[in-house]
């Protein structure tokens, strides 16, 4: 055997640095190529989550449900239907304020339908029922007669109706034609 024939006894060990770099062999060599695919399988997931999220976002109108319904509505359900009585018709008074504000009040009141004995009761007290009006609207203040307190005062007229005027009718819903106040 001569000089060019170099055999490898002892396990790859280059003594003399002439040959190329080791190759890593069995795991050493597959852990990079399996990190590779493992990377490149989350990046896709990534993506294609990312791309049916906003696909879906976009064709549900940014999230929002397209059936909205509201958390508290007095509207829910059957509501109770009223007989009305409009006869009052439109009282004009001033308000308690220092500097006097114009109020026009077209008062609506609703009571239980078909109560015959309500409708010829507040028939009968019609006058009453327009003094009473005129000095409700006439003893508050314009800032009580705003449109945010319009529910807090549609239930003192009725409190205030069913305990101090009415005998036997209940008074059940308090609607404005018309609730305007000007300065004078």
């Amino acid at each position: 055997m001569g000089d060019e024939d170099n055999v490898d006894l002892d396990g790859g060990d280059d003594i003399g640095g002439g040959g190329g770099a080791k190759k890593p062999s069995g795991l050493g060599a597959l852990l990079p190529n399996l990190l590779k695919f493992v990377a490149i399988g989350l990046g896709a997931l990534i993506f294609i989550v990312t791309v049916a999220v906003i696909t879906f976002n976009f064709m549900n109108k940014s999230g929002q449900s397209q059936t909205v319904i509201p958390e508290s509505s007095p509207f829910r359900g059957d509501r109770p239907q009223y007989s009305m009585f409009t006869i009052i018709g439109q009282i004009n008074t001033r308000t308690k304020d220092p500097v006097p504000y114009a109020v026009v009040v077209d008062m609506i009141i609703g009571y239980d339908l078909n109560d015959n004995a309500a409708a010829t009761e507040l028939t009968a007290r019609l006058y009453e029922l327009r003094d009473f009006v005129r000095n409700f609207f006439s003893s508050r203040y314009v800032e009580e007669l705003q449109p945010e307190n319009e529910g807090a005062l549609k239930q003192q007229i009725i409190n205030e109706l069913n305990t101090r005027l009415l005998n036997t009718a209940k008074a059940r819903i308090i609607l404005f034609n018309k609730l305007d106040f000007l300065s004078m």
